[in-house]
This record gives C-alpha cells, sequence and structure tokens, in this order.
C-alpha cells in the first residue's frame, strides 16, 4: 500500500523458513522506469585524460555503467569516435555525444550531454575545429549543425547579452552572458546542459560565490553537477550543502553526479568517484534528458566503500535499495562484457562473436526483475 522496501519471507512449517525476498513497492508515476546507472562528465587521452576513448568505454562498462560519454575539454568529436567505434555491435549500452564547453570570455566548465552538435565548434579557433575544422561529421552527432562563428562575431552576441547581466564587474557579466548563451545551444541540440563542480579548487574555487549565488538563483543549466570527481570534502560537500540549502528555500532544480575522471583503471583512485542514476523508460539520449529534468535521477557518492546518495529522498531510498539488492548482480555482468569490449578495442577478432552471445543480459535481467 505504500512506496516502500518490503519483507517477504515464506515457511513450510512454522519454525523452518524456505525463503526470505525483498521487494520494493513503488508509486504509479514509476512505472514502467528503469535504473540506469552512468556518467556525465569524464575525460580521455583526445585531451587530458590517460586512455583512448574506446578503452574508457570499454572500461566504464566493466564497472557496471548503462550509459556513457565522452566530455572531452574543448572537444566533442572524441564522443563521435566512441560511438562509430562500437555501433556495429549494437550494444545494450548507451553511447552519448558530449563534451566539455570552453568558451572565450568564461572560465565557467559547462558540460553538454547529448546535444546534437559541438557548442565548442561554434567558435572559430577552439581546438574542436582546429583539430577537425568544421566538417559537420566531427561536429555533430546527426550531420546538420549551425554555422561557425568568427572569434569577432560570437564575442559581439556576448557583449549584447552582457549588457543586463545581474553583475557589476564587466567580467562577470561577460562571463555570465556567455553561460547563457552556451546553455542555450546545448538545448537547441536537445542536449542537457550541465553546471559542473563550482566547488573544484584550483589554488580557490573555480567561482566566485556572488557568481555561484546567481548561477543558483537563476539556474539557467538544466542539471547541477551536484557530486563530481574530488575527493576533498569542499567539493561534494559544499556542493550538496549547496543543494539541501537551496532545496529548503523553495530554489529547485535537477541534479547529477559524475567522475570527471582523467582515467578509467585502478590507478586513478578517482576513476568510479561518483554518478548518476537516472530513472527512465530507457537508456535512449531522449529518455535519460527528459528523465534528470523531470527530477528522475539521485547523485551517488562512492569516495569510500560506504557509498552516499543525494536526491530526493524517496529515490534515494529505491535507490539504496538497488544499490544493495540489483546493481551488484547487474555489474556482474556488466563485467564481462566490458571485459569483451576492451578485447574488441584492441583488435581481437572474436570478441564480436562472444559480445553478440551476451548482447541482450542486461535488458533481460531488467526484465526479470522489474516488468510486471
Amino acid at each position: 500500500p505504500t512506496e516502500q522496501e518490503y519483507l517477504i519471507e515464506i515457511f513450510s512449517e512454522p519454525d523452518k523458513r524456505l525463503v526470505r525476498l525483498s521487494v520494493y513497492a513503488l508509486a504509479e508515476d514509476m512505472a514502467g522506469r528503469y535504473p540506469f546507472r552512468g556518467d556525465l562528465h569524464m575525460h580521455t587521452c583526445r585531451s587530458d585524460g590517460r586512455e583512448a576513448p574506446d578503452i574508457v568505454c570499454a572500461n566504464y562498462r566493466a564497472a557496471g555503467y548503462d550509459f556513457f560519454t565522452v566530455t572531452d575539454h574543448h572537444r566533442y568529436y572524441p564522443s563521435l569516435e566512441v560511438i562509430r567505434k562500437f555501433a556495429p555491435l549494437r550494444l545494450d549500452y548507451s553511447l552519448i555525444p558530449g563534451e566539455e564547453v570552453h568558451l572565450p570570455l568564461t572560465d565557467i566548465h559547462i558540460v553538454n550531454f547529448g546535444g546534437d552538435f559541438s557548442v565548442n565548434g561554434l567558435v572559430e579557433g577552439l581546438p574542436q575545429n582546429t583539430e577537425r575544422g568544421d566538417d559537420p561529421a566531427w561536429r555533430s552527432a546527426t550531420g546538420e549543425c549551425p554555422p561557425v562563428l568568427t572569434r569577432e562575431e560570437y564575442e559581439r552576441q556576448i557583449r549584447e547579452r552582457a549588457k543586463d547581466a545581474p553583475f557589476e564587474s564587466e567580467a562577470a557579466r561577460l562571463s555570465y552572458a556567455a553561460c547563457l548563451w552556451a546553455f542555450e545551444k546545448i538545448r537547441q541540440g536537445h542536449g542537457l546542459g550541465v553546471f559542473a563542480h563550482p566547488y573544484w579548487r584550483q589554488y580557490v574555487f573555480q567561482v566566485p560565490e556572488k557568481f555561484l549565488e546567481v548561477m543558483m538563483n537563476e539556474h539557467p543549466f538544466d542539471a547541477f553537477e551536484v557530486l563530481g570527481g574530488e575527493n576533498y570534502f569542499e567539493h561534494n560537500g559544499f556542493q550538496t550543502v549547496r543543494y539541501y540549502q537551496d532545496q529548503a528555500r523553495g530554489c529547485r532544480y535537477p541534479i547529477v553526479g559524475s567522475t570527471d575522471s582523467h582515467g578509467s583503471t585502478e590507478h586513478n583512485r578517482n576513476a568510479r568517484i561518483c554518478s548518476t542514476i537516472v530513472f527512465a523508460p530507457d537508456a535512449t539520449r531522449d529518455s535519460l534528458v527528459s528523465s534528470v529534468k523531470d527530477f528522475y535521477s539521485v547523485a551517488v557518492d562512492t569516495i569510500s566503500p560506504e557509498f552516499r546518495i543525494v536526491g530526493d529522498l524517496r529515490l534515494v531510498k529505491y535507490a539504496c535499495f538497488l544499490l544493495n539488492n540489483y546493481f551488484p548482480l547487474h555489474d556482474r555482468l556488466c563485467a564481462i562484457e566490458g571485459e569483451l569490449l576492451r578485447e574488441y578495442a584492441v583488435g581481437d577478432p572474436k570478441a564480436e562473436k562472444r559480445i553478440e552471445a551476451m548482447r541482450d543480459a542486461t535488458s533481460d535481467m531488467r526484465r526479470k526483475y522489474f516488468d510486471l
């Protein structure tokens, strides 16, 4: 009768228990929503990461991810490399285009998760275009994208928008206007614009507190990276406190958690430090983006062996149940497939048939445990 965990015990005799089972009852709005775990922010050797995009992708499937994107600094094309590399396999593992957006006139880091085209690629002179040219095949997942602006035209647009920004300093006005421009372009491409790690420290916090206050009050972003890829308290601790404090004063926005990883192996202790669980009908780009926007996501902190979850209480409780009962089984299947994807990535001719043999393993498990 109530959305919560229940315990079922079956006895053959009054003192002889045959089995004990935990089940979870869900409210109607969760019908047809499945838990998909993944990451919206990570890097490869195409920017400042350590491994090749296809190897990073394989390693995170082995870690239990259901969806994955590469968000290299300044670059969209590495995410397309991954998608094209594994496209022949028709995986039950969603590979999503993405990038970390760095635009002139702002130091704010913005993640473009799932956008149809590169926002970095809209301004001339940035690495996306200098390394791959303005060819739409590398600037877009669909082959269509807006034209490239000259640096002068881009700056003209930003300076015009900055006139109305609520800051005294010109630098802050320009930075805020550039952020608004980026989030609008991401939404134009049907992506999710993520405001990343404001309490990341590089000698000082990346985002000034006054700037952060305006960003959170206005929240022009689609989702806030409440948990990210550092293990010192200020980073995730301050962001979590900020999220709950904003909730308490009626300022509500969707959240995600990401590794922001720069290495995907055990040699990087931050490789699997955070993640997102999205409760969605499927793991397609559109379904994941709309579900996050509709507040069906939680952020998971795995800095220590005792996981912690940030989000609305009802979803946190359900996610906790899943992390204890469902994901350990799910992750065993993913570990096998991830290893096979590594073999495929390095050219093992037998890997494709092995992957094909277990292609539906995780989807079959979802049907087993969640379909009514």
